[in-house]
């Protein structure tokens, strides 16, 4: 049986692209580990979230009611279709199984 050279070499090429050590410690390296991050104080972190909830795109209320009423909609149409289902499922069962004629 002869070997598979190409094969090998694909796979140590998709194994470091993946930044995983390769198959018997012939290929890429492994990645650095990431420094630790950087420490704040509660003051600065307070600070840190109000700046990014300024970076926030915060919906309109005409949004948040029309996004809010659909989703009361897809409920009921939801609640619906499986309240069907159940009907349907439960005569079926009835019909098969003779319980209650």
């Amino acid at each position: 049986m002869a070997s598979n050279e190409a094969t090998k070499k694909v796979d140590l090429g998709r194994n470091a692209a993946r930044g995983t050590p390769a198959p018997r410690g012939g290929g890429a390296p492994t990645p650095p580990a990431r420094p630790a991050p950087k420490r704040v104080g509660p003051f600065e972190f307070l600070q840190q979230v109000r700046d990014e909830g300024r970076k926030v795109t915060w919906p309109t209320r005409k949004e948040t009611l029309i996004t809010t009423l659909m989703v009361f909609v897809m409920v009921v149409v939801a609640s619906l279709f499986f309240v069907v289902v159940d009907q349907v499922l439960r005569y079926l069962v009835t019909l098969v199984l003779g319980i209650g004629a």
